[in-house]
């Protein structure tokens, strides 16, 4: 009795006159509608409860040009019916042809022979002839793409998104989604699944009411029976591509309910940028959908799926609509000034200079932003999916192309670029990106060229800031900054900067340099005099390729009496932000002659060694102007004027004065 309590609610419910969508959403909670109730649900679903018959003013004239083979798909749809009934086979035959031909004369359009199997389903509900007319006419105008030629690559971009290597085998045969994917499209499943799933998969379809499930739908279907089809190697085109289109036959009602969760979750597990851009073309009014077919969605020609600025940083924000929506991680692939002039803070830099420069530099890079990747994941810090910017779509394509040639899963970019992100925060830019020079930003240098940028100064005071923050904390300048600023603080390992320039190039003459990983040896820098300095400026040596390496032997022991031995001169509480941008609770610990790096295991006191540094190998000590409790250690040698890099250390050290003067007595001392 309990578990059909939601069927006595649903009735009641039913009972009101402004029972809608929503209501019964709530209640059934895309369960299966019983037989006896599911005309009015769907009355209501599809918001015709109440509507008035249209039909009355038909003129019961049937003179359309195609009338005849109009009759003739009629009486052939009917006749698989099996019914024995003469009288009752006639009223329906009746009714299709009455319905059809009203619809043509009402829209103005030509008559298409997949109403038939929209409509078939529909009397199965057994309403009458002007409900079914009113149900007909809400699932054209709302539910089937009216745009076929932008609808079925938008369709084959959603399956290069989540099955990149199953749209490979399929471009391979020349296989397009028109070719197998038009009855899905325009019958909603309903010209190639039996009548109790279409039914079943109405009633969730209905409930949800959102048009572009019937995309998710179909990429389900595709995605179900991707080991049969990636079996059809040897296959003609032609028999794939009938087994494509007959593929939703096998669905058993059973199944319906899985099969539609697994459409909503793909649903959830995709930029929804391209929803909010295409409606109006596939499901708006006629008279809308005729103007907007004469712009330029752009999603034929389309590389990727596209995300917009705000689908961006609305994800990034703390508050998350659903725990499996998607998240990003964002991808920078502007040159290596563009990126110093300005950029989000959890966006890794990957330059495309080097893939054309330096090939396997640009592998290297991609390697490393793999790395980042699915450390930020493991973390909770960033998601799977990731998201290109650049300043040039010719670029950018080029680099996205080169993930997708790899079937790489869940491919985007921004829409608009980083101009799109610029001009997005406007004036309160300063307060959300990181490293921003209007001097030399070229989005700011091409406004006040075009005379678009004022005069006006737009620094933020740590007064306005904190008004900005406090007026604007439930909209999206107030997540964006509070995920930017201070969500490290919030959720460990939380990405504050990647790696800026992965490789450098010969033709940039640098006064350091840091290693390539066959130059290293472990006795590189012994009894060699230290370059000493502390540089209160930018860290712009951070472009420079690092790779960190951990002592292997990762001793654990008790951190509390590790620090009490006698040889512990100084210790100090941080952070350590690894060069893929991660940070760990961690304990600097001095010697007479090394700095010890331990990582808090964060259970009884435990801690283990990750690495230990000669002091006479730091060569510099550098501070960011604008984060000056973000210390770096560079360890190398010097080789005539020039220093060369050898490695390096990142911390976030409370009160980073007092331990820096601490380290610098140190290291004179041991000079």
């Amino acid at each position: 009795m309990d578990e059909n309590i939601w069927i006595i609610e649903l009735e009641s419910a039913l009972l009101e006159n402004d029972c809608g969508q929503t209501d019964i959403l709530n209640i059934c909670k895309g369960r299966e509608i019983p037989e006896q109730i599911r005309p009015e649900v769907w009355l209501c679903c599809l918001n015709v409860r109440n509507k008035e018959d249209s039909m009355k003013s038909f003129d019961e004239v049937f003179d359309l040009p195609y009338q005849s083979r109009l009759r003739t798909d009629i009486q052939a749809s009917v006749e698989k019916l099996g019914n024995d009934d003469d009288w009752e086979l006639m009223a329906v035959m009746s009714d299709l042809e009455s319905i059809c031909t009203f619809y043509c004369k009402r829209k103005g359009v030509e008559y298409d022979s997949s109403w038939i199997d929209l409509l078939l389903p529909l009397l199965s509900l057994k309403v009458t002839r002007a409900e079914t007319y009113n149900l007909f006419e809400s699932i054209r105008d709302s539910y089937i793409p009216k745009n076929a030629k932008e609808a079925f690559p938008l369709l084959r971009l959603l399956l290069q998104y989540h099955d990149p290597e199953l749209l490979s085998f399929l471009d391979s045969k020349r296989i397009t989604p028109e070719l197998y994917a038009s009855h899905w499209f325009n019958t909603l499943f309903g010209a190639t699944c039996t009548l109790p799933v279409v039914l079943s998969l109405w009633d969730v379809y209905f409930q949800h009411n959102d048009p572009f499930l019937i995309f998710f739908m179909s990429l389900i279907m595709l995605i179900n029976g991707r080991d049969n089809i990636m079996a059809m190697q040897s296959e003609e085109k032609t028999i794939i591509v009938d087994y494509l289109k007959n593929m939703a036959s096998a669905l058993e009602q059973e199944d319906v309910q899985d099969f539609m969760q697994l459409a909503q979750y793909y649903s959830l597990k995709t930029p929804s940028t391209f929803k909010t851009e295409t409606f109006q073309t596939f499901f708006g009014l006629a008279s809308k959908t005729s103007q907007a077919a004469g712009q330029k969605i752009g999603i034929s020609e389309a590389l990727c799926l596209p995300v917009s600025v705000n689908e961006l940083v609305e994800v990034s924000s703390i508050e998350r609509t659903h725990p499996d929506a998607c998240k990003f991680f964002l991808v920078d692939c502007r040159s290596a000034d563009e990126y110093n002039n300005g950029h989000l803070s959890n966006a890794f830099h990957l330059d495309y200079n080097l893939m054309l420069a330096d090939p396997a530099a640009f592998q290297t890079a991609v390697n490393g932003l793999l790395r980042s990747q699915k450390q930020a994941i493991e973390l909770h810090a960033s998601g799977e999916h990731l998201c290109f910017v650049s300043d040039n779509d010719a670029y950018v394509f080029m680099v996205i192309s080169s993930f997708l040639q790899k079937n790489t899963k869940y491919i985007s970019v921004l829409s608009g670029g980083f101009q799109a992100i610029h001009d997005y925060f406007g004036d309160h830019m300063l307060d959300c990106l990181e490293e921003h020079n209007m001097a030399k930003c070229s989005v700011c240098v091409k406004k006040r060229e075009n005379g678009t940028n004022s005069d006006k100064d737009t620094s933020v005071t740590s007064e306005s800031s904190a008004k900005l923050t406090k007026s604007t904390s439930h909209d999206l300048f107030g997540k964006i900054s509070s995920v930017m600023k201070s969500k490290s603080a919030e959720v460990k390992g939380k990405i504050i900067e990647y790696i800026v320039n992965p490789v450098q190039t010969p033709s940039t003459p640098l006064t350091e340099r840091h290693v390539y990983p066959n130059e290293r040896n472990g006795k590189r820098y012994r009894n060699v005099p230290p370059v000493f300095s502390i540089d209160d400026t930018d860290d712009g040596e951070m472009s420079s390729p690092v790779f960190q390496e951990e002592d292997e032997s990762h001793e654990t022991l008790n951190l509390p009496n590790f620090l009490k031995d006698s040889s512990i001169v100084r210790s100090f509480t941080c952070q350590e932000v690894h060069m893929n941008g991660f940070m760990y609770d961690t304990v600097l610990a001095f010697t007479d002659n090394h700095i010890i790096i331990l990582r808090e295991l964060g259970q009884d006191n435990l801690a283990k060694i990750v690495a230990k540094r000669s002091l006479s190998s730091i060569v510099k000590i550098t501070a960011k102007k604008r984060h000056q409790n973000l210390i770096t250690f560079k360890y190398g040698v010097p080789e005539g004027e020039n220093l060369i890099i050898t490695d390096m250390d990142r911390f976030l050290i409370p009160n980073a004065n007092e331990a820096t003067k601490a380290i610098s007595k140190l290291i004179l001392k041991q000079m």
